[in-house]
């Protein structure tokens, strides 16, 4: 009796250590942040300025660090031999956040433009549309334009990013999503003061109004009901809705016309970050984030969330290195938010959280890189890293494109199925180590809804 006592205690343990390993590895909920255009470098430069440290970011302290390759179907892959061979080599038939969002979202790589589908203009079956089947509220944020690229590619099919007013109208009226928050009002400009006339680029005014007068929203959760959304705006709006009582679905477009922040007035001749400061009246992206949380978070099944630092691509279009700073360290507040709601209201044993990019943008590197001729004949690529001049002052560095490049991004991850990743990293990199493609974080991430 004695002996059969201890074999069924021991049978309990077992199972309760498979348990446990099981519930680790499929998470309640989770969440994806996207830098887009923040590649090492971009980050590097954030933390060298907020912390005199290139490695001082919340995401450097998490578990799983890796790097991933972002090229699109058209693309020409990535060779680590090449990388320091030809110092252009990475600036050669590179991705567009069209391509790698549809990548991040559904696994699947596509043509540049392609929000959503295949080669063939095919829609693919976005990671949010399964996490929807399975029970979970699904949300996106970013701080550029809701039906901008990157948000447009984890919600919508379309065969062209550019037509914003389609995009919009899918995922306001015929979506399952539960929260879409992001800039493109049409009656402010980017200094959050008010258009003498509407501009409606980024949606048309038939979606406006309908957002307006609470009559937009389809059937989000299959009882053939509508289900409309509870608009807000004003950056007060937002910070009520970090906590308490939360509408059902929720639509945010703050009082900006393209960027929270970014494209305000005062970057010709910007020297050093916050100056022109930010405008106050107009939510961060952290503020945004929780809001979203708080209302996803009230279905018992979890959620799935995409939050983009979008407009750290913008700065490096412009290669303005200040307002890419500002943008590295409005993603930093919003990734300490996110955490900081974790391990307040949630747990790493239910939570998964993965960062990374869509792609590099302006080919950011140390100063004095490049080719260098040591010889008649031999030439050597160099790549210095960027120069720590102390926190609070600008680190050294230079742009070497205005546009995207093929270079490996980082991953980061940490929670519930992290490790995951870590184990189909199966390339190696001699600057970043291990990597995957950007396509396995999706296809990870769909196991844990098998």
């Amino acid at each position: 009796m004695k002996k059969q006592r201890v074999m069924f205690l021991l049978a309990l343990m077992i199972l309760s250590v498979i348990f446990a390993c099981s519930s680790q590895s499929e998470p309640k909920n989770v969440i994806i942040i996207i830098g887009d255009g923040a590649g090492f470098n971009q980050l590097q430069a954030g933390s060298l300025y907020l912390y005199g440290d290139e490695n001082a970011l919340t995401p450097h302290k998490f578990p799983v660090k890796l790097a991933a390759t972002t090229y699109s179907m058209s693309g020409a892959g990535y060779k680590p031999a090449l990388v320091i061979e030809n110092f252009d080599y990475l600036k050669e038939k590179c991705t567009d956040s069209a391509a790698s969002g549809t990548a991040l979202s559904t696994g699947s790589k596509t043509y540049n433009g392609a929000i959503g589908v295949d080669t063939l203009r095919q829609p693919l079956k976005h990671l949010f549309e399964v996490a929807e089947e399975k029970g979970k509220s699904t949300g996106v944020v970013t701080s550029v334009p809701l039906s901008h690229a990157t948000p447009a590619a984890f919600v919508a099919h379309n065969e062209n990013r550019g037509n914003y007013h389609e995009i919009a109208e899918e995922m306001i009226q015929r979506s399952a999503v539960d929260v879409i928050i992001g800039c493109g009002h049409p009656f402010y400009n980017d200094d959050n003061f008010p258009l003498p006339e509407p501009e409606y680029k980024y949606l048309s005014q038939t979606i406006w109004d309908a957002v307006k007068d609470g009559s937009a929203g389809g059937d989000a959760d299959g009882d053939g009901q509508a289900d409309p959304w509870t608009f807000i705006e004003s950056r007060d709006d937002f910070q009520k809705l970090n906590e308490g009582e939360a509408p059902r679905r929720l639509i945010g477009i703050p009082q900006v016309a393209s960027t929270l922040q970014a494209n305000r007035t005062g970057a010709d001749g910007q020297t050093e970050p916050f100056s022109p400061p930010f405008t106050d009246n107009v939510p961060t992206l952290a503020e945004m984030s929780l809001a979203a949380i708080n209302v996803l978070d009230e279905n018992p099944s979890g959620f799935y969330l995409m939050i983009e630092a979008g407009a750290i691509d913008w700065a490096c279009h412009a290669n303005n290195a200040p307002r890419l700073v500002e943008e590295v360290i409005d993603m930093e507040k919003a990734v300490q938010a996110v955490v900081d709601w974790i391990e307040s209201s949630s747990s790493w044993e239910e939570t998964l959280v993965v960062i990374t990019a869509d792609h590099e943008t302006g080919y950011i590197t140390g100063p004095a890189s490049g080719p260098v001729e040591k010889a008649a004949s031999e030439i050597e690529i160099v790549y210095q890293p960027l120069v720590n001049n102390g926190k609070g002052t600008m680190p050294g560095l230079e742009f070497h494109s205005g546009g995207h490049t093929n270079s490996l991004v980082p991953v980061y991850a940490r929670g519930a199925g992290a490790q995951e990743f870590a184990e189909i990293a199966s390339q190696t990199d001699p600057q970043r180590g291990s990597y995957l493609d950007n396509t396995d974080i999706p296809r990870v991430i769909k196991t844990f809804l098998e």
